[in-house]
């Protein structure tokens, strides 16, 4: 399950929309070794696609450094999917190279009649996606 703060939940969603047409993409860090998503990330989606979405190789390697000094791990990686449902594609599948990581997809298309956006999140291990729970909290 995804334990996740209504302000991280918040920002991610705020970020998936103000990038709508193109997929947006970023990190919430957390402490190592936690699992508690804390410090939002938003990134650039180098391939400024509304169908595919890419990590500046620069901006992601000043990240993974960044994390390193402060002793965090990626605990949330998240992108948007501007004409689909939350659902990660065969290419996010791929992608997925961090086995703890909660892989949050946030659709700003109305798919299901639920809304203007869905918000889920996912484990991806080895090529295998597995759907969790998603539970908002006021604070940890």
């Amino acid at each position: 399950m995804l334990t996740i703060t209504q302000a991280l939940y918040d920002q991610i969603v705020a970020h998936a929309r103000a990038d709508h047409p193109d997929e947006a993409c970023g990190v919430v860090a957390g402490p190592a070794g936690s699992g508690r998503p804390e410090r939002f990330v938003p990134m650039l989606n180098a391939a400024r696609s509304p169908t595919f979405y890419e990590f500046d190789s620069t901006d992601l390697f000043t990240l993974y450094r960044d994390m390193d000094d402060r002793d965090e791990d990626p605990v949330v990686i998240y992108h948007s999917h501007t004409a689909t449902e939350a659902y990660p594609s065969r290419t996010d599948i791929g992608l997925a190279s961090e086995p703890g990581a909660h892989y949050v997809l946030v659709s700003t298309a109305d798919t299901d009649d639920a809304g203007p956006f869905q918000f889920r999140s996912y484990r991806i291990v080895d090529g295998e996606v597995t759907e969790e729970d998603v539970r908002v909290v006021e604070a940890y």
